[in-house]
């Protein structure tokens, strides 16, 4: 899939499996974003495939996590060697700790994306992905955020309504 390729009403309708006319009143009544070339409209092929395949919303707590996560994705772009020595020396404990349960496999894709460096630990840090989902739920990041930024991250998440979430 490419991201910017436009597909006229007529395409969207033949992935949809519907008429030009259910198309246009996706469009017409916001469920589906598009733009208007001359009087013609066009939806980006990545808005179908969203529409096609909707994500979940996510839980209060997987919410949360995120706004965890993101925060430690700031530390990593700042420090990056600092903040992976971290989770690799959690990541050593734990790997121990864990032999042979399913958190074990999840500290292993850790691992994985330790190795593959900053770029994919920060991909799966801020992802809403059901692989980044669940790699969250395993962290190995314990630490990295100082208390205090920590306490702010979570009061900020409670101010922002975003625990009102599923």
């Amino acid at each position: 899939m490419t991201s910017g390729q436009f597909l006229t009403t007529g395409q969207v309708a033949d992935l949809l499996g519907v008429s030009r006319q259910q198309v246009v009143n996706l469009c017409e009544r916001g469920d589906l974003p598009f733009v208007k070339v001359g009087k013609h409209r066009r939806v980006e092929r990545r808005q179908v495939e969203a529409f096609l395949h909707p994500q979940p919303k996510l839980t209060r707590d997987q919410l949360k996590s995120l706004w965890l996560h993101q925060a430690v994705a700031g530390n990593l772009v700042a420090d990056p060697d600092l903040v992976l020595a971290k989770a690799s020396e959690n990541l050593d404990r734990l790997l121990q700790l864990h032999r042979n349960t399913m958190a074990e496999v999840w500290l292993t894709r850790w691992q994985e994306r330790i190795d593959e460096g900053p770029g994919a630990v920060l991909r799966a840090l801020t992802s809403e992905d059901p692989e980044s989902l669940e790699l969250r739920q395993n962290s190995p990041f314990a630490g990295v955020l100082p208390q205090e930024q920590r306490r702010k991250v979570l009061a900020a998440f409670a101010h922002s309504g975003a625990g009102r979430a599923a």
